[in-house]
């Protein structure tokens, strides 16, 4: 099986996820220095860097939707070339922001692209993928989502905001010249009627010698069901199935915290009074998503997505309890506990629930009704991440941490519950399978 090409491939469309990733990853280091005025003319209040902060979320949130509708009209590479001109925009106008509405802009324009790549990678990663490495392929958003956070805190903690806004807005247009190089999705192109395009995309990916019939049929009999409306999609049994277990992935995925903490990582660090400086702190953390993220990836086609949305769960509500306990009863000469805490909390995350509702997102829906039903989960995980985002500091400062963290621990104990009894296992099964599975067949 020659895999080389789809890994390049699924690796640059994933690209577009270490933009987001840097765009993440910038506002914690940057927080202090243009609090105290790197920016000449001007230095935001609390409240409105909690704006800065939360309006990229909202900007993906704003997003998903259109972008559903735009990569089923005019494909997945074609939709992600585009994103990447707005992207290099919202950057210059934080680089060259005259007043901190130039920062909220180019932040909610930022949240927009990475939205919109956060619908269109996972799906066209799995599209290109065979069915041995769907779930490796599948996993490359999150693996360059905590690449780009984890660039984003490096050259925040040692570079000038200004050159952190050049480097971050040059990413951009390294994906454009990358991506650019790949084929169409061979699925799109099917579903085109465009089946020339298709075969050539797939010898490509696969090898001109790979045997890629069985594949082409698949794709050609799911194109030629008869054509309904996104409605009469959405109402069979196994979309609303598939659509409400990825609507309680995302909503588990930002609800147990994962945002609040990378957002305000410095801070908490800073208050939790740790011997290490803040922002080595933060890049520690950053360094662990990434080694987590690299064995969710080596186990996700070995021993299954329930599986490690299981461990993950767990993880993350022994982690988000202990850090409620830490705020509430000990002192500051058990430092070591909130960063240990905050380090596996991310290990938990990123083993299962930074990658796996991605994933899952691209693998439970019919063609069909993919591109919208994404953009429903999508929709919901990004507005969801903004009210967290925005909250967690308001929280913080009416209940104190303690509260908040007990919070995020009750949704993680709920999600433990909820992937036992409700999610299926996807784990090297075909589409036709998994929407047997959740049509009751």
């Amino acid at each position: 099986m020659t895999v080389w090409k789809q890994f390049i491939a699924g690796c640059g469309a994933a690209f577009g996820a270490f933009c987001l990733g840097s765009s993440i990853g910038w506002s914690g280091p940057v927080e202090e220095p243009i609090k105290s005025g790197d920016y000449d003319n001007f230095s935001p209040s609390d409240d409105e860097w909690g704006w800065v902060s939360s309006l990229l979320n909202l900007g993906a949130a704003c997003v998903c939707i259109p972008i559903g509708i735009l990569i089923g009209a005019f494909g997945r590479k074609a939709t992600m070339l585009c994103i990447s001109f707005p992207y290099v925009i919202g950057w210059a106008l934080i680089g060259i922001a005259q007043h901190v509405s130039m920062l909220m802009v180019g932040r909610f324009v930022l949240g927009v692209c990475g939205g919109a790549f956060s619908i269109t990678a996972p799906m066209y990663s799995t599209e290109i993928a065979e069915i041995e490495i769907r779930g490796i392929l599948g996993c490359f958003f999150q693996l360059l989502i905590v690449h780009g956070i984890l660039f984003g805190f490096i050259i925040g903690a040692y570079c000038s905001v200004l050159v952190v806004n050049i480097a971050c807005g040059v990413m951009p247009i390294v994906f454009f010249l990358w991506f650019m190089w790949m084929p169409e999705s061979p699925v799109f192109l099917m579903q085109r009627g465009k089946t020339e395009q298709a075969q050539k995309a797939m010898k490509w990916l696969r090898g001109e010698d790979a045997d890629i019939g069985p594949d082409l049929a698949a794709y050609q009999a799911e194109a030629n069901k008869p054509k309904t409306n996104w409605r009469e999609g959405l109402s069979r049994k196994a979309s609303l199935k598939g659509l409400g277990i990825s609507i309680a992935l995302m909503m588990f995925q930002q609800c147990t915290g994962i945002n609040a903490i990378i957002f305000y990582a410095t801070s908490i660090f800073k208050s939790a009074g740790s011997p290490l400086s803040p922002e080595l702190c933060t890049i520690v953390l950053g360094v662990v998503q990434v080694v987590a993220t690299v064995i969710a990836i080596l186990l996700i086609d070995r021993i299954g997505r329930k599986i490690l949305l299981i461990t993950s769960a767990a993880l993350m509500f022994i982690t988000t309890f202990l850090m409620g306990v830490y705020f509430m009863w000990l002192s500051k000469d058990v430092s070591w506990l909130p960063v240990s805490s905050i380090c596996l909390f991310i290990v938990g995350f990123s083993v299962g629930f930074g990658p796996v509702p991605w994933l899952v997102m691209a693998e439970l829906f019919a063609e069909d009704v993919k591109p919208i039903a994404g953009a429903i989960s999508g929709t919901l995980n990004w507005i969801l991440s903004f009210v967290v985002t925005k909250l967690f500091p308001l929280g913080i400062s009416a209940w104190g941490p303690a509260p908040c963290f007990w919070i995020f621990a009750g949704f993680a104990l709920a999600a433990v519950i909820f992937i036992i009894f409700l999610v299926p296992e996807t784990k090297g099964k075909t589409l036709n399978e998994i929407q047997a599975v959740l049509g009751g067949e």
